[in-house]
């Protein structure tokens, strides 16, 4: 019998690793939201997720701070398919490396299409995970590999420039 997912994770699976596939079904609905509502629908979609879906991760990132960030994403692509993902953790920040997206490298291994603007969502849904645990993220790069970084909300940090996340192909 596999192990059970970590408790970091909102879900609660028993495979070790989830089924890469699912990223057909994620792109497929951007561009469906996109298409048919428009780019502020599928950026209130994604911060939805992150409120809703997620609220669990937020709720445990408020209770153990930078530790439970580099937890939960420890956890996270350890059960992704195809990844190549460093986490490190400061005093003051969390930092993805995202050498490999475990998602854009099955698209493309699939020759889907990707909707441009899917890097996007990793800002969109977990500022609104972080918001809740008096953090946020900045986000730069994307199309496959990335930097995101998790730091403490401030009033004088600047606004994500969503042009610092690359159009995906």
């Amino acid at each position: 019998m596999a192990s059970p997912i970590p408790v970091s994770l909102p879900y609660a699976d028993t495979k070790p690793v989830g089924h890469a596939d699912f990223y057909f079904a994620v792109n497929a609905t951007f561009r469906f939201i996109q298409r048919h509502h428009g780019e502020g629908a599928l950026r209130k979609y994604w911060q939805d997720i992150g409120q809703s879906y997620y609220q669990p991760v937020s709720k445990r990132w408020s209770e153990l701070g930078f530790a439970g960030v580099a937890e939960y994403w420890r956890a996270f692509f350890a059960a992704e398919p195809g990844g190549e993902v460093e986490v490190s953790e400061a005093q003051d920040e969390v930092r993805l490396e995202v050498k490999t997206c475990p998602a854009i490298h099955h698209l493309r291994d699939h020759g889907r299409e990707i909707v441009p603007n899917f890097c996007q969502h990793c800002f969109f849904v977990n500022e609104a995970i972080a918001g809740p645990a008096g953090m946020t993220v900045r986000v730069c790069g994307g199309n496959g590999s990335c930097t995101q970084r998790f730091i403490k909300a401030t009033a004088n940090l600047s606004s994500q420039n969503l042009e610092d996340i690359a159009t995906a192909s």
